[in-house]
């Protein structure tokens, strides 16, 4: 349990500081780039932006431990705690001034971890069906499609409904991890599973990259939040075998509701270093 809880932590601080070189670096661009299907080539040659790759691949590594060892639900939540991990990294480097409410959603992600973690149980064991991996597939082309009709729209919900989708291929690919048989180069070869992972973590990737630029970064990052973490915590506990320790039921959800809480009320420290919309173009 350490060991896991100990790796989605350290995954939470690096990808709190790479998000906001990602968010730096996407409000670089013109919003008619958005449009663009070269958009993501056009980010790769930013520097901010390849850092913020790395970052979130080393972050993702730290995650895949933590996927393996803990529950979904302790997994995603604590990987969810990355924001609070910004707003401290604001404080003590960019010296940036916290509100009352702000040190209160930081105590609550620091409360409500410490409740997840007293309250988890065992990591589920049941395999997934045929139909099961089936369906993830299924559900990384909905995203794709509409994620991509609603990046060339004009709609006024579109960055909420992009940081929706992206949350929804973070939940993907997390899920994924979860479901692979073992890490070894042939046991990966033959999963299914294991295409899906880079398939629903990179469509994620460039989803929310996405919403960042068509909106503020509260709109986009509160609604992939609450989705990266719920819809795994529900698949686990319901068609994977996720447990919660007899009697501990309460203080997991809890501890859930405090963890969400408190990261979507410290949404907007993902970008507490971007200085505007630079370039921002109202043009098609």
């Amino acid at each position: 349990m350490l060991p896991g809880l100990a790796a989605a932590l350290a995954g939470a601080v690096v990808f709190g500081f790479a998000a906001i070189l990602q968010a730096k670096a996407v409000r670089r661009l013109p919003i008619s780039h958005a449009e663009s299907a070269g958009v993501l080539l056009v980010l790769l040659r930013q520097p901010l932006f390849l850092a913020a790759v790395v970052l979130n691949l080393v972050g993702f590594l730290l995650h895949l431990v933590a996927l393996r060892l803990v529950p979904l639900y302790l997994a995603q939540a604590g990987i969810s705690a990355s924001l609070a991990v910004t707003a401290l990294f604001a404080v003590g480097w960019l010296h940036e001034r916290l509100s009352s409410a702000d040190w209160l959603a930081v105590a609550a992600v620091s409360v409500g971890l410490a409740l997840l973690a007293g309250a988890s149980g065992d990591i589920g064991a049941v395999e997934p069906s045929v139909a099961f991996v089936a369906c993830l597939f299924a559900g990384i082309a909905v995203v794709a499609v509409v994620g991509f009709a609603v990046a060339r729209s004009h709609l006024p919900a579109a960055a909420v409904l992009l940081g929706l989708l992206a949350g929804i291929g973070y939940a993907g690919s997390g899920i994924a991890v979860r479901i692979l048989p073992g890490l070894t180069p042939a046991q990966l070869w033959d999963a299914p599973a294991a295409y899906a992972v880079p398939l629903s973590g990179g469509l994620a990737f460039v989803l929310y990259s996405l919403a960042l630029q068509r909106g503020s970064v509260t709109v986009a990052t509160a609604p992939m939040i609450v989705l990266q973490t719920l819809a795994p915590a529900a698949v686990g506990l319901a068609l994977l075998g996720d447990e919660v320790r007899d009697g501990r039921l309460l203080i997991a959800v809890a501890g859930f509701v405090l963890t969400v809480s408190g990261t979507t009320a410290l949404a907007r420290f993902e970008d507490v270093s971007a200085v505007g919309r630079v370039g921002r173009s109202s043009g098609p």
